[in-house]
């Protein structure tokens, strides 16, 4: 803070012995001529100062004496020139202060940088290194520089509130950055999580053709199994018919029958 009020106090002794060209106080011939310029003029009253004090309680004493010096301790010319002044000050801030929040929001939005221009989202060895490299002690250093480039009390408002700002889009940038890293990376998790059950859902589906498969063969194994039942079921009721018939009179007879013939038919060859 002391070396606000040092940088201030320097500012306004170098405007009081060497006021821009554009900015000198202007005074009436009648003034200047009486003042010889080997004498130093005397000083202003006091009440006079008193009242430009109470007008521009923010400007030095020495700028309101000198001013009041050089338009011959007139009030109302010393009170024209002073806001002639704190105008062209005024001007000079705010063109610094533009100036100066254009190029913190070009290095904030250079470095917060966290989407590439194709529409992903960088990783986070590409974003940390360079889109977040200023730190804390970064920010406090840029703070101290702006307050002591100030040159008064309002160019120091007036920087602060551009810094503030700045600071303020980088923090949203930053967490704006953040949200989508970890929303790409929960993406990310999703589609592998969706690949892994793409893959299980075919081989599912194998699994269940392969036992559709065989669930068919079985169905026609069965069918032929049980058409081989009825088949054998079938000739076992013709091997009991025949059974049943070589043990009746009529299968005697018609054994002998049939040796007989063998026999005749053997003595004929």
């Amino acid at each position: 803070m002391s070396a606000i009020v040092s940088g201030k106090r320097s500012f306004f002794e170098e405007l009081s012995s060497t006021p821009p060209a554009s900015k000198r106080i202007r005074c009436s011939s009648r003034f200047t001529s009486s003042f010889s310029p080997s004498s130093s003029p005397p000083s202003p009253p006091s009440f006079l100062i008193d009242q430009l004090i109470s007008i521009f309680p923010h400007m030095d004493k020495q700028v309101l004496e000198r001013a009041l010096e050089e338009c011959g301790d007139d009030l109302d010319s010393a009170i024209r020139s002073l806001n002639e002044l704190c105008l062209g000050s005024a001007d000079r801030n705010a063109a610094a202060a533009d100036k100066t929040g254009v190029e913190l929001e070009g290095n904030v939005q250079i470095q917060t940088q966290g989407i590439t221009a194709n529409g992903d989202v960088p990783t986070k060895e590409q974003t940390s290194p360079e889109g977040f490299s200023m730190d804390g002690s970064d920010w406090v250093e840029l703070f101290v520089r702006e307050m002591l480039n100030a040159s008064n009390i309002d160019d120091a408002r007036a920087r602060a509130s551009r810094a503030l700002e700045v600071f303020d889009k980088s923090i949203q940038a930053r967490a704006g950055a953040e949200v989508a890293q970890n929303y790409h990376q929960e993406n990310m998790m999703l589609k592998e999580q969706l690949e892994t059950l793409i893959q299980e859902n075919t081989i599912l589906k194998r699994a269940v053709a392969v036992q559709h498969e065989r669930q068919k063969e079985y169905e026609n194994q069965s069918q032929e199994l049980q058409h081989l039942k009825q088949v054998i079921s079938q000739y076992q009721e013709q091997l009991r018919t025949l059974e049943v018939w070589l043990h009746s009179p009529e299968a005697y007879m018609h054994t002998m029958l049939l040796n007989y013939q063998l026999e005749c038919w053997l003595r004929m060859c």
